[in-house]
């Protein structure tokens, strides 16, 4: 979720940290109990003290010894109560049966502070080893994916965009194999509930309805307590998760980030970002760019991520026909989605922009601007940055923004109908750069500096993943002594890969 600056709850030892086990109260079909597989000599990669204060924990504890054992699967502390969850889903459109947690093992919940937006928060732990879903897998996760997940969990909540987090990452020197070997890790997950869309089609599709229902009603009374009184409680759950789905795609959108596999088993049934892959950052403007090398057709690039967003909720009304009663019923509650993408999408437009009002010819302004960014082959991240320090008077201010485009003319003419557009609302500069540094991020996680902290990790230096974990939990500060970070990406990223395996 989109979790605000609280006071945390009363620091906690490990040994004080209260653990429930909700999950476990579903009947034993929904999961199986069991022991997480221990590595040898695991050692501490980073840990995130803004994730630990969100469930009272001691960042301390992160140089406990213990903790390290417990939180990569070698301890199992009495309040841990692991499990591994059964769910299905289709992958890249098409049906897959079963999946399951092939390499994620649930430790259990911890009660949040009453000030808290959520209850609870569940732990997770992905990489501790095989279990009944690993699919002929080892159930590990490597070094380089499981820093990845660790630094973007932090980073998307850091842009404020709702999203599982990462309490710590571990590491061991034992090798897994992969395209070629590697060293093994495990990363702590944290979320509300990691109950997927395809958790619910599972049950669906193997005809088993009662267990829809007993999943739909703990989900309901869990996460959505407001909707337990409604006339039509699933009808009212499937337009809830689709609107939640919406405003959380047109968020990605709006900084650029790709997601890669927008799986059914990737989908959070609370609309937060789920299971960090192969995601990438847009950086040269293209929105055909594909993130995931696996995806050879193009099914998750960024053009098509709103509308696969949509594609999953029509997956999701599928499983919850049975509940829901009609088709019509069904069409209904999902009929908001594009009105819904939409309406954030212009406000998000809107706010990037520095735009207080919003006028008919809006969409035409945006509409030329990515025309000419995609032309261009202009940086996303930069460009929005850069475009709050433009004078609403004068050209003084535009030369590192021209520079960048080799079309000169047409950015001269979007400059010109964009000064035209400020003067309407009577602009201040000064405090229209403010509001554009609100939303508009210096500090995203690209891949070229994963890929340093991920290289220096495999040699045991873990100080860059610090680094930037500081770096991207304030993504919006000017952080002066960070702007090293905040440049356009060296010529050797551009051959940097992702795939699924990432």
């Amino acid at each position: 979720m989109n979790y605000p600056e609280i006071l945390p709850p009363p620091h906690r030892s490990l040994a004080e940290l209260e653990m429930g086990a909700r999950f476990a109260e579903l009947p034993p079909t929904f999961y199986t109990r069991l022991a997480c597989t221990p590595l040898p000599a695991p050692y501490l990669i980073c840990g995130s003290e803004a994730a630990a204060n969100l469930i009272g924990l001691d960042p301390a504890e992160f140089h406990n010894p213990h903790f390290i054992e417990a939180f990569t699967g070698n301890l199992a502390l009495p309040q841990f109560s692991p499990l591994a969850a059964v769910y299905s889903g289709h992958q890249f459109g098409v049906w897959a049966g079963q999946l399951g947690d092939g390499r994620a093992i649930l430790l259990g919940d911890i009660a949040l502070a009453p000030d808290q937006i959520e209850s609870h928060m569940e732990l997770q732990l992905k990489g501790a080893g095989s279990t009944p879903y690993s699919r002929m897998g080892d159930g590990r996760a490597v070094l380089r994916s499981s820093i990845r997940e660790f630094l973007c969990s932090e980073a998307m909540a850091g842009l404020g965009i709702p999203t599982s987090r990462a309490l710590c990452v571990t590491g061991s020197d034992k090798y897994v194999l992969r395209e070629s070997p590697e060293t093994a890790a495990v990363v702590t997950r944290m979320a509300p509930s990691f109950i997927r869309f395809g958790s619910f089609e599972h049950w669906f599709y193997n005809q088993k309805h009662e267990e829809l229902k007993i999943l739909a009603d703990y989900v309901i009374a869990q996460s959505y307590p407001y909707l337990q009184d409604h006339a039509h409680p699933y009808q009212a759950l499937l337009k809830e998760v689709t609107h939640r789905t919406a405003k959380l795609v047109a968020q990605w959108q709006s900084v650029g980030f790709m997601h890669g596999v927008l799986n059914t088993d990737n989908m959070s049934i609370l609309g937060l970002t789920l299971d960090y892959g192969p995601f990438g950052f847009m950086e040269a403007y293209d929105p055909g760019h594909i993130c995931n090398h696996t995806d050879q057709q193009g099914r998750y690039s960024y053009k098509n991520q709103p509308q696969i967003g949509h594609w999953n909720c029509y997956a999701l009304g599928q499983a919850l026909l049975p509940l829901i009663g009609e088709v019509d019923d069904v069409h209904a509650a999902l009929s908001d989605y594009e009105s819904v993408f939409e309406s954030s999408m212009g406000q998000l437009w809107q706010a990037k922009l520095g735009l207080q009002t919003s006028l008919p010819h809006d969409q035409e302004l945006i509409t030329s601007l990515f025309m000419i960014m995609q032309h261009n082959r202009i940086d996303f991240t930069w460009f929005f940055r850069q475009l709050a320090h433009l004078s609403s008077e004068s050209n003084a201010e535009d030369t590192a923004l021209r520079d960048m485009f080799l079309d000169r003319s047409a950015f001269d003419a979007w400059i010109g109908q964009y000064r035209s557009r400020l003067k309407q609302e009577n602009s201040q500069d000064e405090e229209r750069k403010q509001r554009m540094h609100a939303v508009n991020p210096k500090y995203v996680l690209r891949n070229y500096l994963a890929q340093v902290a991920i290289e220096k990790a495999q040699q045991k230096d873990f100080s860059e993943v610090e680094k930037l974990l500081t770096i991207l939990q304030h993504p919006f500060d000017e952080q002066p002594e960070h702007d090293a970070y905040a440049a356009l990406p060296p010529a050797w990223a551009s051959s940097l890969e992702v795939s699924c395996s990432s």
